[in-house]
């Protein structure tokens, strides 16, 4: 990638090439982004002998680069020609080869299908580690999803709050998308009490309380993340039910998901987390994954 340039949409070829609806996606973001897109395709090897050297053979390098072409053909008939197209093979362990080769890249898009059990968790495996362990923002992106809105609908973005105090950077995340699509954002806090507590013996009072205090807690937090400067019309939910289940409710009337990856308390702990890990293959729409860390995923930073 041309460091003098802005920095590319990247979209994560796959062994089975590039999927037309993570290349819709790249395109739009691109095209808004004024930046280019940039096609990476990792040619696995394994690690061999004392010394951990990488070992790949030349048929899995000359299929990968069979792989790359190809994609880069069909994106050329996507790309528009004033949008700068790249491609690049790498080779090495797929998800730490796309960690290392896309520091500073304005996100990474990659396409998951709904395959057979065996290979879907294959295909969830790759793209949880994607979205777990990647710096950039990554974008998963449903095989059967296409870009434009039911007649009537308008653009919406909707983001997942979990801890206001804690969302900052995901809301922040959030309204720059909104901003640049000119859609409005819906922030959507799900929860749900746990035992005893579930079962009725919190009185609907109570029940009321929590849910208006979450929704000022989010509120405060969207003023704060420039939801105001921005001009971004924004509507504030909390429902009571599991969060998983509500966001992905929530996708089918979406452009964008914007979820925080999880802040584990301990190194080995999953970077992930439960709920992003139940919407990440069931949504109806994109979803961003945002590092609630990285300040990255700033507009104003990345190329527009």
């Amino acid at each position: 990638m041309d460091e003098t340039s802005p920095p590319p949409v990247v979209v994560a070829v796959g062994s089975d090439g590039a999927g037309r609806a993570a290349l819709d996606f790249a395109v739009d973001e691109a095209v808004r982004a004024g930046c280019g897109v940039h096609l990476l395709h990792v040619a696995p090897a394994f690690v061999h002998g004392p010394d951990s050297i990488l070992v790949t053979s030349p048929e899995v390098q000359e299929r990968g680069r069979r792989v790359l072409d190809e994609a880069f053909q069909v994106a050329r008939r996507v790309v528009p020609p004033t949008t700068a197209l790249t491609a690049d093979l790498g080779v090495g362990p797929v998800v730490e080869s796309l960690r290392e080769t896309t520091r500073g890249a304005r996100m990474v898009v990659v396409q998951h299908r709904d395959l057979s059990r065996v290979h879907r968790l294959v295909s969830r495996s790759v793209t949880n580690s994607l979205g777990a362990h990647l710096r950039v923002p990554v974008v998963a992106v449903p095989s059967t999803w296409s870009p434009g809105h039911a007649p009537g609908q308008e653009p919406r973005v909707t983001v997942g709050v979990d801890v206001p105090v804690r969302s900052e950077r995901v809301l922040r995340a959030a309204v720059a998308e909104a901003a640049g699509r000119g859609a409005s954002l819906h922030a959507l806090h799900a929860w749900r009490l746990t035992g005893m507590y579930d079962g009725g013996v919190t009185s609907r009072a109570q029940v009321q309380e929590l849910a208006e205090r979450a929704a000022d807690e989010i509120r405060q937090a969207l003023g704060a993340a420039g939801v105001d400067a921005m001009q971004v019309r924004a509507t504030v939910e909390t429902r009571r039910g599991s969060p998983a289940e509500v966001l992905v409710e929530a996708s089918g009337s979406s452009d964008l998901l914007v979820l925080g990856r999880h802040d584990p308390l301990v190194p080995l702990g999953s970077h992930l987390g439960p709920v992003a890990r139940g919407v990440l293959h069931e949504a109806r729409c994109p979803v961003l994954l945002v590092d609630p860390h990285d300040s990255t995923h700033r507009r104003g930073r990345l190329g527009t």
